[in-house]
């Protein structure tokens, strides 16, 4: 068996054990051990077959490994659940103010609520914009 298919096999093995880990250290090792299957094609110096697998062995650690890990753990930053609702437009359906709440229409569901401000009323058909989120009440503040 030449050196490239003994390579050439490490590398894959290395790549397919990565589904088991997920630390994404065994897929670097398997590209780099495909790049030294590359060496030993291009060349029978064992010096340069493992010269070149260190070489990307540290590359790919170093540089790719962080980068791919912030890719696919860090996760895409998507907001859920009542956080998701901040920021959100909706109607008023019945007067809503800051003492005795009243009702907004929130992504296709009524909502209890009430007025950030003070004093201020808001009217239905109003569009306002959702704040917090306290406990089952939306806290909102009339758009300019």
């Amino acid at each position: 068996m030449t050196a490239a298919l003994v390579w050439l096999i490490v590398g894959l093995v290395l790549m397919m054990a990565e589904v088991l880990s997920g630390d994404f250290v065994l897929i670097m090792l398997g590209v780099a051990a495909l790049f030294g299957a590359g060496g030993a094609a291009l060349t029978d110096n064992v010096v340069v077959e493992v010269a070149v697998f260190a070489v990307v062995s540290v590359a790919l650690l170093v540089l790719g490994r962080p980068a791919l890990k912030r890719r696919f753990l860090g996760g895409p930053g998507t907001r859920t659940n009542t956080d998701a609702l901040i920021g959100a437009r909706a109607v008023v359906i019945s007067t809503v103010d800051a003492e005795s709440g009243g009702r907004i229409k929130l992504a296709g569901d009524v909502w209890s609520a009430r007025s950030l401000s003070e004093g201020h009323s808001l009217e239905p058909g109003t569009t306002v914009t959702v704040v917090e989120i306290s406990g089952a009440t939306a806290v909102v503040a009339a758009e300019p």
